[in-house]
């Protein structure tokens, strides 16, 4: 990278750009893959953007982690317009974006959930039973219902959109702590417990978990990404160098371990369906494209 600052949560938007988020330097950076060619755009200070996505209009949306709104960058201009955050709601983390093109987000220490209207500007925020249950990765079905890891806690939590009601899904396992989770075509959840070093899978319409320990004596699965094949992609960040393990989903097995060569732990990763890739950042300071092997 040619900037320092923790690189991180990238993702590829209608151009084929990689978007990833400058965390620690408190900057969105761009990378044109053809090119090779990197922009900075600077954010307002203190926001250290934790996650950024990108919308149908190529327009990046970030999260202010550290002084509470969402901000949507204008990539032509660099113009930023600030959303902010309703009381009790300091540090937006993770986001996702809806049909409608709203955005429903996570905000691990204020105990948030929340839906942020872009045409309003409106937030609704639900805060799940559990206290301190750190609401970390979030995902939504093909219904359009997020679900969220509840890091904090050993529970996944599920919100129904149209009543705005939250329930929440015990593991198996009392010290589990699921950070990141994937849904497949089926509406099957995987998720990755941090702690202890398991794959899981969450059957909503059984109420089934199936649990697989990832493979190392010391590991802890952090970043995931699912792709168009059914392999559940997941960082190990419990040894350094990072490995970036395959999980087949309909195998039920680990295929196969690639170490990250320039080290670092890997916190968040992005499929590209274009071309089967996957992008993520590294926390030495590194963009990285995994491009697995065809088969």
């Amino acid at each position: 990278m040619p900037w320092k600052g923790r690189p991180r949560d990238p993702f590829v938007d209608g151009h084929g750009n990689v978007w990833f988020c400058g965390q620690s330097g408190n900057y969105i950076g761009r990378f044109e893959p053809g090119s090779g060619e990197f922009k900075r755009f600077e954010v307002p200070e203190g926001s250290h953007p934790h996650n950024l996505i990108v919308d149908g209009k190529n327009r990046v949306w970030y999260a202010g982690n550290r002084n509470a709104h969402i901000g949507r960058l204008d990539p032509q201009s660099g113009a930023i317009k600030r959303y902010a955050m309703p009381e009790g709601v300091e540090d937006p983390h993770t986001l996702v974006l809806n049909r409608a093109g709203n955005i429903w987000f996570t905000a691990q220490n204020s105990n948030r959930i929340g839906l942020l209207n872009t045409a309003s500007g409106d937030v609704q925020a639900l805060t799940p039973t559990t206290a301190r249950a750190r609401p970390y990765g979030i995902k939504l079905d093909g219904q359009g219902a997020p679900w969220v890891a509840l890091f904090g806690t050993n529970k996944l939590a599920h919100i129904d959109p149209d009543s705005m009601t939250l329930r929440e899904i015990e593991l198996p396992r009392a010290d589990a702590r699921p950070r990141r989770l994937e849904i497949d075509g089926d509406g099957n959840i995987w998720y990755v417990d941090y702690s202890e070093g398991y794959v899981g899978r969450y059957v909503p319409a059984s109420g089934k978990f199936s649990e697989w320990r990832v493979p190392g004596d010391t590991s802890r699965p952090y970043g995931t990404a699912l792709d168009h094949r059914g392999i559940l992609w997941l960082a190990d960040t419990g040894v350094i160098p990072n490995r970036i393990l395959a999980f087949d989903t309909a195998a039920e097995k680990f295929v196969s371990a690639s170490p990250v060569p320039s080290g670092g732990n890997v916190r968040h990763m992005f499929f590209n369906a274009k071309d089967g890739s996957i992008w993520f950042g590294v926390d030495s300071g590194f963009l990285a494209q995994g491009k697995p092997h065809k088969s």
